[in-house]
């Protein structure tokens, strides 16, 4: 054998192990990428399901997938119930050009295709698919787009959106591990969801013994503001209402106030047509909406409710309003469990709302009772002595000599006889008919007094003498209360008076109503055209008027007989 020769197969053997080795080598170096992704696709899934507070769960599923796939950007948009996004959580893009795009994506193009069919996406090139809509202005470029839905019990909660990979475009590898993750990731989402709500039940739990606690201890006014300020806090809301019924059957009034506006919208009457409070009021049901700004509230700084929800305050199986909760507009909706743990809290608000009712009858038998004693003492024991005081005078007097010393005591007796009828007229007051209270000429008269009583120096006294309440009935009585309005009224108006009395009488088959005050007197130009109604109201009915003023004040007396069909039958 020559010493140059050269073997060939050798060479050929040599290269078709050189090929085994490089793909041996390619095959392990494929394996070791595999077992890399495989493993931070592990710490991917460790990172979302090592915590459950919701929103950072929601953020460190963006961060992992953009890790896990060499993204440059990421999003999570959470999907409400209209098919619009209710949360974009992002990643890879700066403040200052997110301050520059404005408003963030509601979910149209892309974005929008990936949410009305939950498949994944995958574009080498963003721009070619038709589906795709241009980029606001000041956006980063974005090319390369891989989306995936993510599911929680079969129903799509929200979508993973990423773009620009590294090396430029996202492989088939890329979507399975994302997809891989988005179940993690609706795993973990339902998790914090869980949690969330069963803090948020301890929550209303707590505060539901804290309330009922306060509405045993505290008055009622205290009890409702509390109680709407605790829903506020623990339903995440930025303004809380108690609504309660009013006169007019399309209004109700926001009782109370807490959040947003409070001090300027409680005591505002609203109307209902067409809201989520009427339905309420209506169908006795509570009711969840994403939209609650057809209250017609106006709210500062051109804000407007958004996601709300109302339940209906009821008493023995009637409503007595509605308790209102809301968001602004933009806010995340309210959650069924939400609805649930307030319509618990309405519940106490109806509890309150008849506690308040409750001592407020309480009070109003306590003030009847206490007036009623009152009455009766000066009754039994003040008008007696007094009367006993003055006979005893009387009887003085017909023994004293010289006649002025008589002559005064018989004039303190006078003045003994007027206390005691001013008594007999406040204790006649203090003791209200349970039936009907104020049906009653003294009545009338008493309130009136005291509804001009501001307007005058002192208020004035008033007295009767005689039946007046059998007598002075019907149309009688309707002209005696506007002669005597017409009567005060001239006297806050012109008289400048510091005592007026009213005194209203029937004897010999006569009403007579006098009014005096210790005023300036009546000018010529004065009072004449409300004197002479008063003048007509008696001549029409067979009467007398006189009106005699001067400097030292003013004596008005309206007389008239009375007739039987006057009087109320017994």
């Amino acid at each position: 054998m020559s010493e140059g020769h050269v073997f060939s197969f050798l060479d050929e053997t040599r290269g078709e192990l050189d090929r085994a080795l490089d793909e041996l080598v390619t095959r392990a170096r494929d394996v070791l990428t595999t077992q890399g992704r495989l493993r931070a696709l592990l710490k991917a899934n460790r990172a979302i399901i090592e915590n459950l507070d919701l929103p950072v769960v929601l953020r460190r599923i963006v961060e992992a997938a953009v890790e896990l796939v060499g993204a440059q950007f990421g999003a999570l948009g959470v999907v409400a119930a209209d098919g619009s996004l209710e949360q974009f959580i992002h990643v890879g893009m700066s403040p200052e050009e997110v301050a520059t795009i404005g408003h963030l994506p509601e979910g149209h193009g892309l974005l929008g295709a990936l949410i009305d069919e939950p498949q994944p996406i995958r574009l080498d090139r963003r721009s070619d698919d038709p589906r795709s809509i241009d980029l606001p202005g000041g956006h980063p470029g974005m090319e390369s787009f891989l989306g995936v839905p993510i599911s929680v019990r079969n129903e799509v909660y929200g979508n993973l959106y990423l773009s620009n990979q590294s090396s430029g475009r996202f492989t088939e590898e890329d979507e399975q591990l994302v997809t891989a993750l988005a179940a993690t990731a609706g795993i973990a989402i339902e998790n914090a969801r869980l949690y969330a709500e069963t803090r948020r039940r301890q929550s209303w739990s707590a505060a539901s013994a804290e309330i009922t606690a306060t509405l045993v201890s505290r008055d009622e006014a205290d009890s409702i503001s509390t109680l709407a300020g605790r829903v506020m806090q623990l339903a995440e809301a930025d303004l809380v209402w108690v609504l309660l019924p009013t006169d007019h059957s399309g209004l109700i009034t926001v009782e109370t106030a807490r959040g947003i506006d409070e001090a300027t919208i409680q005591g505002t009457d609203i109307p209902i047509a067409g809201s989520i409070i009427r339905s309420v009021l209506e169908g006795l049901q509570p009711r969840l909406v994403d939209d609650g700004s057809r209250t017609e509230v106006g709210l500062s700084q051109d804000r407007r409710i958004g996601p709300a929800m109302a339940v209906p305050l009821m008493a023995d199986g009637r409503p007595q309003g509605v308790l209102f909760v809301a968001r602004v507009n933009g806010s995340p909706r309210f959650t069924t469990s939400d609805l649930e743990m307030a319509a618990d809290f309405a519940g106490q608000a109806s509890l309150a709302v008849e506690l308040a009712a409750a001592r407020a009858d309480r009070q109003r038998m306590m003030l009847l009772e206490d007036r009623g004693r009152i009455a009766r003492d000066l009754h039994d024991h003040v008008i007696q002595q007094l009367f006993a005081t003055g006979l005893e005078l009387q009887n003085v007097a017909g023994s004293v000599t010289p006649q002025a010393t008589a002559d005064r005591i018989v004039q303190a007796v006078i003045n003994l006889d007027t206390s005691i009828s001013q008594i007999r007229t406040i204790i006649f007051a203090l003791t209200v008919p349970v039936d009907n209270p104020r049906d009653t000429v003294r009545h009338w008269i008493i309130d009136l007094a005291n509804e001009l009583a501001p307007g005058l120096a002192r208020t004035p006294t008033v007295s009767f003498s005689g039946p007046v309440d059998l007598v002075v009935t019907n149309s009688l009585a309707t002209d005696v209360v506007a002669v005597a309005r017409e009567a005060l009224v001239n006297v806050v108006k012109h008289a400048a008076a510091q005592n007026t009395s009213i005194s209203l009488g029937v004897a010999d088959g006569r009403v007579i109503l006098e009014i005096t005050d210790d005023g300036m007197g009546a000018r010529e130009s004065t009072r004449r055209s409300g004197l002479a109604n008063l003048k007509t109201r008696a001549l029409d009915r067979g009467g007398e008027f006189l009106f005699d003023s001067d400097n030292g004040g003013t004596t008005l007396r309206w007389s008239v007989p009375f007739d039987a069909s006057d009087q109320e039958s017994a």
